[in-house]
């Protein structure tokens, strides 16, 4: 499946044929068996392609205070980032994560809003503000300028 996901063009059966050394009806009852596994691989006349976005994420340590939440989260998501969740590691509790899946500005918002009401606080408060995020974004390279980003204004804690 790799060679159909980082591929930029449909791959023909018969290349995937060729390069794992079956026949091309093999081919043909793999695909199948990747498409009930639920993945989005369609046919075309030119070979197959895989529809799902790419993804990569990487897993940020970082450390803020209330007042720089907002700005942390906009940082991310106006360089194109999906903050999948946030973790902490507690001392007493041990590993604590929530799920956000804050990937515009009208989200990040809206969770301000969620936290201003006293809805509930942020769960880095109960790590004297450190804690985790797993970010998603379409390459490498965004997760690059995100990690830029948190590092400039302070909030990226270095790994050891």
């Amino acid at each position: 499946m790799d060679q159909i996901k980082n591929s930029e063009r449909p791959v023909s059966g018969s290349a995937l044929a060729r390069t794992f050394q079956v026949s091309r009806q093999v081919i043909v009852q793999d695909i199948a068996l990747i498409r009930a596994e639920g993945n989005d691989v369609i046919s075309t006349n030119r070979g197959y392609i895989f529809t799902a976005p790419h993804t990569v994420s990487r897993i940020f340590k970082v450390h803020h205070t209330d007042a720089d939440l907002e700005n942390e989260l906009c940082g991310i998501v106006d360089l194109g980032g999906k903050v999948i969740n946030v973790m902490v590691n507690h001392r007493v509790y041990g590993h604590i994560e929530a799920e956000l899946n804050i990937s515009s500005r009208r989200q990040v918002e809206n969770f301000m809003e969620d936290i201003r009401s006293g809805k509930s606080s942020p769960l880095k408060n109960i790590t004297s503000d450190y804690h985790y995020h797993k970010v998603e974004a379409e390459s490498g390279e965004i997760l690059d300028m995100i990690q830029d980003m948190l590092k400039r204004r302070g909030f990226l804690i270095e790994a050891e």
